[in-house]
């Protein structure tokens, strides 16, 4: 098909001066010209999209039966895509009423995407009183392809496997827009409502079309049109043609597209003295028939997702998961221990421990919180670890912790539980004891005693400092004695306090207990039992979602 549109383009304008010699070959614009030039405007109205055109068709030369013409035409929709077309055809009238084409275009188009390709068309017909002929075939050239778009696809996430922590990385998501070689053809009949020698024409087109690039699905479907030609407008001027029609194509890829036309001819030179043209010689200037786009898709492909295994932290430091599946909470120590200073260690699962759990000078402990980290292959993310860790801490004597703090120590998204039996004094959850820059952030810490003294949540003494925020803290003394969610004591300590939920159950139940002298800050803690007490000098506040502060 295309090698013959490209031999019959050649043939026919090869063909120029031999058909010339049947007439005198005139330029444009000459007053005794057949075929003047003209401008078409035409609007058409679909179910999916809207378009509009102005044709500029402009005669390059002429004989008695043979037309050598220019054709520009400029196209805009309501989806920010424009296009030029801009083409050399020429026309022949054959003997026994066909008209003989064939022309070809440079194209450029601006899709929705706002990306731009160009294409050459050629394309050839035939023309006849009863029935016609049209193929045409699209070559784009240049750049053919622009990337749209392109995402991750989500963040990273993370889950631990026996001793490691396996980062997944979701499949790069990548949208790319072809534009698409392919091909259309129709045939048409004139539907004999009308006479021939009048001014009014009606014809039926049925044909089909194909494009594809090799990676986008091929588009690809019939296409029917009705065309309603009125050759003679009394009221207008000379040579003003109206044509109306309705078009409708189907493919998978786009799929149902209707589009209602109405096009209007503007003569740009007065009427030919040479009389009415006859049916063939008005059918040398209809509209060339083409597909009104450089077709282009967008084809959106997903990379699969690639799982790691973390290595170090982002910052090039130690990196340890602790499994309570292969790690006892009896050995709990001795892992936090091994893994180093400034190390970060991954807890899963639960650890039921019967001394205090302490951890090294700026040491991580997570078990579902954020954390950042690197991959083999250099792959950096930050993640949350699903799943989760708890120390369930039973240890003996008085005023021990179910963890102990270090200076610059993190303590994130673990669930300390600490027991105590009626012969224990002064129970702790998590302690800072004369240590500097501790975080304790978003744990769920629980404190329960059955004996005398105090049940302690969080502590923060004896000139010790850092950060208690978005944790649930809660302490319970079932007993006679006191439970304290947070308490700042003694030797400058100083904390901010913040975001968290506290609860004090005992006799008395607080909040917060101040013990000057102490510099404090922090807001929106919500105060879900129990008081706030204070003694001795006290700097800095507290405050809580209820509008009271501390002191």
């Amino acid at each position: 098909m295309v090698r013959k549109t490209i031999l019959v383009a050649v043939a026919l304008f090869a063909a120029v001066p031999a058909v010339a010699q049947q007439g005198e070959w005139q330029g444009p614009f000459t007053v005794t010209a057949k075929w003047g030039p003209f401008l078409d405007v035409e609007g058409m109205v679909g179910n999916k999209r809207s378009i509009g055109e102005l044709d500029l068709f402009v005669p390059l030369g002429q004989s008695e039966r043979t037309l050598l013409f220019a054709d520009a035409r400029f196209k805009a929709d309501n989806q920010e895509s424009l296009e030029g077309n801009f083409g050399l055809g020429l026309r022949h009238m054959l003997a026994g009423g066909w008209n003989a084409g064939a022309y070809g275009y440079f194209d450029r188009r601006r899709t929705p995407t706002f990306n731009s390709y160009n294409q050459l068309t050629f394309g050839g017909e035939m023309l006849g009183t009863n029935f016609d002929l049209r193929g045409n075939t699209y070559w784009p050239i240049g750049q053919t392809s622009n990337v749209v778009s392109s995402s991750a696809g989500g963040p990273a996430t993370a889950a631990v496997s026996g001793t490691s922590l396996l980062v997944t990385f979701p499949g790069m998501s990548t949208s790319t827009e072809y534009a698409m070689a392919g091909f259309d053809a129709e045939a048409g009949v004139r539907v004999p409502i009308f006479d021939t020698t009048g001014p009014y024409d009606l014809r039926f087109y049925a044909g089909g079309y194909r494009f594809s690039d090799g990676i986008t699905p091929v588009v690809a479907g019939p296409r029917l049109r009705l065309e309603f030609t009125n050759y003679r407008i009394p009221e207008l001027w000379g040579g003003t043609r109206l044509m109306t029609g309705v078009e409708y194509q189907y493919d998978d890829v786009r799929g149902s597209q209707v589009f209602a036309s109405l096009r209007l001819r503007v003569p740009l030179q007065a009427e030919p003295r040479r009389g009415t043209l006859t049916y063939q010689e008005r059918r040398m200037t209809d509209p060339i028939v083409r597909d009104i786009d450089i077709v282009a898709q967008v084809q959106t492909v997903t990379a699969p997702s690639v799982t790691e295994a973390a290595t170090a932290t982002a910052a090039g430091n130690t990196l340890a998961v602790v499994n309570a599946a292969s790690t006892s909470g009896a050995n709990l120590q001795a892992a936090v221990t091994g893994a180093g200073a400034n190390s970060t260690i991954v807890l899963s699962g639960t650890f039921n421990t019967t001394t205090t759990t302490t951890l090294q000078a700026g040491q991580t402990v997570v078990g579902s919180a954020p954390i950042a980290v690197r991959t083999a292959s250099g792959r950096n993310a930050t993640v949350t670890p699903s799943g989760g860790a708890t120390i369930a801490s039973t240890v003996g004597g008085s005023t021990n912790p179910a963890v102990a703090m270090a200076s610059n120590s993190t303590l994130a998204g673990m669930t300390i539980s600490r027991t105590a039996g009626g012969g224990l004094v002064n129970p702790v959850g998590v302690h800072a004891d004369g240590v500097s820059g501790v975080t304790i952030s978003g744990n769920t810490i629980t404190t329960t005693s059955t004996g005398a003294g105090t049940a302690f949540g969080v502590r923060i003494l004896n000139g010790a400092s850092g950060s208690v925020t978005n944790n649930t803290i809660t302490a319970t003394n079932t007993s006679t004695g006191i439970a304290i969610a947070a308490q700042v004591a003694g030797g400058g300590a100083s904390a901010t306090v913040s975001g968290n939920t506290l609860s004090g159950t005992g006799t008395p139940g607080r909040t917060v207990d101040l013990v000057g002298p102490v510099s404090v800050s922090g807001t929106g803690n919500v105060a879900a039992s129990g008081t706030c007490t204070t003694s001795g000098a006290i700097t800095g506040s507290i405050g809580f979602t209820n509008g009271t502060t501390c002191p």
